[in-house]
């Protein structure tokens, strides 16, 4: 069985107890006194270490600042020369890549560029030779046509042949509207009576 603890009556009065009380009584007082202390001072206290906090802030930002741009440049070095690596092999992946293309396209009879381009120029001459030799050649001047007075004089001297082995000569044409223009007298021009 459970055996009951008797509590000491506040009537028993022991000198522990007593001094227990006593230094209750003090640890409550200075306790009280550093509050008081603390709101005298607090404001000061606080504000210094606002500036020390501040202080301390900027020499982090400044460090973590530095230590940013080093591995900035690190990483821009890094990248540079992995860049030009992986271009240098992007271009000999392109060679390889367009050698075994244009050797398919030659093994099924493709002809390549250069190719096309070379049967273009070849084109191109034969095209010009043939444009030069359908051109026909330019004829020679024909003699300058008689005008009608001449003609009429020429055939009027000239008897015509009765001969049979001389085709009989063609009469003369009749005058073009040019000629006949010729004939009429140019505007302004006095008239003959």
């Amino acid at each position: 069985m459970v055996k009951k603890v008797e509590k000491p009556s506040a009537t028993t009065s022991s000198p522990l107890g007593g001094a227990v009380k006593d230094s209750a009584q003090q640890i409550w007082l200075a306790g009280l006194g550093a509050f008081a202390k603390v709101q005298e001072e607090g404001g000061k206290v606080f504000d210094t270490l606002v500036k020390e906090g501040l202080a301390i802030q900027r020499k982090t930002q400044a460090v973590a600042e530095e230590t940013l741009s080093e591995a900035t440049s690190r990483l821009a070095s890094v990248a540079t020369g992995i860049n030009s690596k992986a271009s240098g092999q992007w271009d000999k992946l392109e060679g390889i890549f367009e050698d075994r293309v244009s050797k398919a396209l030659n093994k099924l009879g493709i002809p390549s560029a250069q190719d096309i381009q070379t049967l273009s120029q070849r084109i191109d001459t034969l095209n010009a030779q043939v444009a030069a030799l359908q051109t026909p050649p330019k004829p020679a001047r024909p003699a300058p046509a008689k005008t009608a007075k001449t003609t009429k004089t020429a055939t009027k001297a000239t008897p015509q042949a009765t001969s049979p082995a001389a085709p009989a000569a063609e009469p003369a044409p009749l005058a073009t509207p040019r000629r006949r223009a010729a004939r009429r007298p140019a505007e302004g021009a006095p008239k003959r009576g």
